[in-house]
């Protein structure tokens, strides 16, 4: 089951680690930098869970599906889908 989780994480150009985390906050799925992260996975929920009670329209349509936590070396990406949270870290891209 995890193995579907992941798939198509590891063609991410500059991925060096990921989380799945379920809809119970539970860390289903995890691998490189991120193995086992489950601090990192509890903080990048409760954000989501904070940043979709910020509306972004006026008439609650539109909510939260992705942030970005962006350090100096790399990028934490969080996106929701299918009840679940996917988070990947990311090395940023030097210039």
């Amino acid at each position: 089951m995890a193995a579907n989780l992941v798939q198509g994480i590891d063609r991410i150009a500059g991925e060096l680690g990921y989380l799945v985390v379920n809809s119970d906050g539970a860390v289903v799925a995890s691998g490189g930098d991120l193995e086992n992260e489950e601090n990192i996975a509890n903080i990048i929920v409760k954000m989501l869970q904070y940043a979709v009670k910020v509306p972004l329209s006026a008439d609650d349509s539109q909510n939260c599906k992705r942030i970005s936590v962006v350090y100096n070396d790399f990028t934490l990406l969080a996106t929701v889908s299918n009840q679940k949270v996917y988070i990947i870290k990311k090395e940023n891209e030097r210039s």
